[in-house]
């Protein structure tokens, strides 16, 4: 499962990498806070999509994996769109949580180095791809 917000950009360009290095052998289901967010990572290649706080609480209680930006694990981020229940669904989920440190938020991680989107994209994938090949 693949969640962003907002235009939907980080989810786009995870899935295309995803896509792009593990083929058809992947499902990704996009899940979005909003349709626009949806539709933008439907396009970058997920079997499948949804929208909104009841989507993302049922799906992420059946995924392997959640991959987001830090924001999908925090209430009210993306300026209101992750609602108080998509924050504890995602963070209550069994699922591994690959999470990429980046937010608008007034949250900072520290030690961690700053990273171009491609790169951390490119770090996310070759987990996934290692990861996947042993579930």
């Amino acid at each position: 499962m693949v969640m962003d917000g907002q235009g939907g950009g980080i989810g786009a360009t995870l899935i295309k990498g995803l896509r792009e290095t593990m083929g058809n052998d992947l499902e990704i289901l996009a899940l979005g806070t909003n349709s626009i967010a949806t539709s933008r990572m439907m396009k970058a290649g997920a079997n499948k999509g949804a929208t909104g706080e009841n989507a993302i609480v049922r799906t992420s209680r059946s995924v392997d994996f959640i991959i987001g930006p830090l924001a999908v694990l925090m209430a009210n981020t993306m300026m209101g769109e992750v609602t108080p229940g998509m924050a504890e669904a995602v963070s209550s989920s069994p699922a591994r949580k690959v999470i990429i440190p980046l937010t608008q938020e007034r949250v900072r991680v520290v030690g961690l180095t700053d990273e171009p989107l491609p790169h951390l994209v490119d770090q996310v994938v070759k987990l996934i791809e290692e990861e996947y090949r042993n579930v």
